[in-house]
């Protein structure tokens, strides 16, 4: 029995295993998590608690920091090895930040000073276990979102309004960075909605011409152009019943953008050059990194077809925002990778995992995804070394661009040229880029480029 004024738990019976080296703190702390509901074994050194680990099977480890033999770090990094993803919280006499630094890093769930808050203890172990439901639990209702490995509570917050959002069929616009994971978003919107045993189909909008991918949408009829030599049925049929994906949709052009809004409004396709319209019943989730609002006041985005694809808004951070998750990740896809290529390898040293979590990752998960590959094919090691993830992140700063990445760079590298041929004359230079003037302007504003810091005698630091 409980003693009276004692909260419950929110995770009632949870395990947790109470490593401390202080027979006297141990039993204090035993008793005041089991005053909370919880089931407590204890241990009195790391050892011992490598030992009850087989035996009990907790949900949660909560260690002290300094104790002799094994630390609480060296014992976090034994458990990670058997049974990565069991939540760690380390205790510390000390509140060394230098500990703290490196021990969130590697992935431990929390770092607590002692005196330990009674509510700071509870609420820590409530989120780890959260989390630890959360990344997999047992009862399975979280499968739908098991390819998004986090433990950020700002990627919680916008999982939890993903699985809100599931359950309707209200189309979801997911912004974020390139790399940033949201098509595994949209997915796992997906498959925590009822059309989840429905197909998922996703295109990007931005790597095919426009009559390519109108046909790849709507489909075309045999004989609507050069080529077409049989029916072919568009994504918006292969969805029917699902959820149709359209990833980088900012790149969209403006005719197809009409029509892409029309089949919204009327629930119906007509495909190229037929003269019958189609049914449609798919759930639409689109993506795009680039600025929305910025598009529409350039002309490049319709207003009514934005309002239309943005009932809902998730706005995925950059990996360097949701830090701790970089060892998470890494371990993660260090053992996928190791599958596929060399069983050897058991993952990364400490001071690898160390460089990983303090990289600025500007190409986001795909990114670390890109690197994690590189050191798995490169080593020879079961542990990867610092120099090799070195390496590999010197070869990702070095490797090629996005290809609008690269157009991107061409634009304004061909419009800062153009502009210094006729010293900021914005007619002429519209007149050789083949643009109208409304358009010529629209794209100097979108790099940012003023015609006349390049008439005769204006001080620019523009590179050619």
């Amino acid at each position: 029995m409980m003693p009276s004024g004692s909260p419950q738990a929110l995770n009632p019976g949870a395990h947790i295993l109470l490593v401390d080296d202080d027979p006297s703190l141990l039993k204090l702390l035993g008793m005041r998590l089991e005053s909370r509901g919880y089931r407590v074994t204890t241990a009195e050194s790391g050892r011992t608690a490598l030992k009850q680990l087989d035996a009990g099977n907790p949900d949660l480890v909560l260690s002290d920091m300094r104790m002799d033999e094994m630390d609480g770090l060296a014992l976090f990094q034994e458990i990670q090895r058997r049974l990565p993803g069991l939540p760690v919280i380390i205790l510390t006499a000390h509140g060394s930040i230098p500990d703290a630094v490196s021990a969130t890093r590697q992935g431990v769930f929390g770092f607590l000073t002692k005196p330990v808050d009674r509510e700071e203890l509870f609420t820590t172990i409530d989120e780890a276990l959260r989390h630890t439901s959360a990344a997999g639990g047992n009862d399975g209702d979280d499968r739908w979102r098991e390819a998004i490995i986090t433990r950020s509570p700002e990627m919680e917050r916008i999982l939890e309004q993903a699985r809100m959002v599931a359950s309707s069929d209200v189309s979801v616009l997911v912004t974020g960075p390139s790399g940033s994971g949201k098509e595994l978003m949209a997915e796992a919107i997906h498959r925590a909605s009822p059309r989840a045993d429905k197909p998922f189909v996703a295109i990007n909008c931005g790597a095919l011409p426009e009559q390519l991918l109108e046909s790849e949408l709507f489909g075309h009829a045999k004989g609507a152009f050069t080529g077409a030599i049989s029916e072919h049925k568009g994504l918006f049929q292969a969805a029917d019943g699902g959820t149709l994906f359209l990833d980088e949709i900012g790149d969209m052009p403006l005719p197809l953008q009409v029509k892409l809004l029309r089949a919204l409004q009327e629930r119906q396709i007509r495909p190229l050059g037929s003269t019958t319209s189609v049914s449609i019943d798919v759930r639409l989730i689109s993506a795009t990194h680039r600025d929305l609002s910025q598009a529409m006041h350039d002309g490049d985005f319709r207003e009514d077809l934005f309002y239309r694809l943005n009932v809902v808004n998730l706005k995925l951070p950059p990996l360097k925002e949701r830090a701790e998750d970089v060892p998470l990740l890494a371990k993660y896809l260090v053992t996928q990778a190791a599958e596929r290529h060399k069983p050897f390898v058991k993952g990364f040293s400490r001071e690898a995992l160390n460089l990983l979590a303090s990289s600025a990752w500007p190409g986001n998960v795909r990114q670390l995804v890109n690197v994690v590959e590189q050191c798995v094919a490169l080593t020879s090691a079961p542990m990867i070394p610092e120099a090799l993830v070195a390496q590999a992140l010197a070869a990702e700063e070095n490797a090629l661009p996005t290809f609008s990445d690269a157009r991107a760079g061409f634009e304004r590298s061909y419009l800062i040229k153009v502009l210094k041929i006729t010293e900021g004359n914005v007619t002429q230079a519209a007149r050789i880029a083949g643009r109208n003037r409304t358009d010529f302007y629209k794209l100097l504003a979108r790099h940012e480029l003023e015609p006349s810091t390049f008439k005769p005698g204006a001080a620019h630091g523009e590179a050619s």
